[in-house]
């Protein structure tokens, strides 16, 4: 299963805080989040969600299936893409996906085909471009935070490897 080790307190729409979750109570807070979002799309209360909302409720939850992903989660379950799945099954299904994606292996990628000469360095001042101009775009103040955090000069080169080791690290608890 999944685990949420940190949760964020948000009161009135300032900085949330941080706290670290038993493991038990992370499971939880894990599922519950899954069946909050899974019971906004049960539109009859039933306890169960259209096959076609599944790719929906999957990104709404933090993972990026693609349609072949989703076509072969409902394969293995015998659920025809007009059909629909109950809870037990979207858990699997989310367990699933959540195991085959792997964000250091997909930063690290996305940096390769960057790297036009193949040498393992892509100029600081087009990182910043990609960040702030594809995908969830990052605002300057962020990056500005995540290189010093990662140590590159905004005038240098990023070790591209390096960079990814340092933004996937888990966050340190205080």
């Amino acid at each position: 299963m999944y685990h949420v080790t940190k949760w964020t307190l948000n009161r009135g729409g300032g900085q949330g805080s941080t706290i670290t979750l038993p493991p038990e109570e992370e499971q939880r807070a894990t599922q519950n989040e899954f069946k909050e979002c899974f019971s906004l799309y049960d539109k009859k209360q039933r306890g169960k969600i259209e096959a076609k909302d599944l790719m929906t409720v999957m990104r709404c939850l933090g993972t990026s299936p693609t349609h072949g992903e989703i076509e072969r989660h409902l394969q293995v379950h015998k659920i025809d893409k007009k059909g629909e799945l109950d809870f037990s099954s979207f858990l699997t299904m989310m367990h699933r996906q959540m195991q085959q994606e792997d964000p250091k292996t997909e930063i690290l990628e996305a940096l390769r085909m960057t790297d036009r000469q193949k040498k393992g360095f892509i100029p600081a001042s087009e990182l910043r471009a990609k960040l702030t101009m594809m995908g969830e775009k990052l605002t300057d103040r962020e990056v500005d935070e995540l290189f010093k955090e990662a140590n590159v000069k905004s005038n240098g080169k990023v070790n591209y490897e390096e960079f990814t080791k340092m933004v996937t690290l888990p966050p340190v608890d205080y």
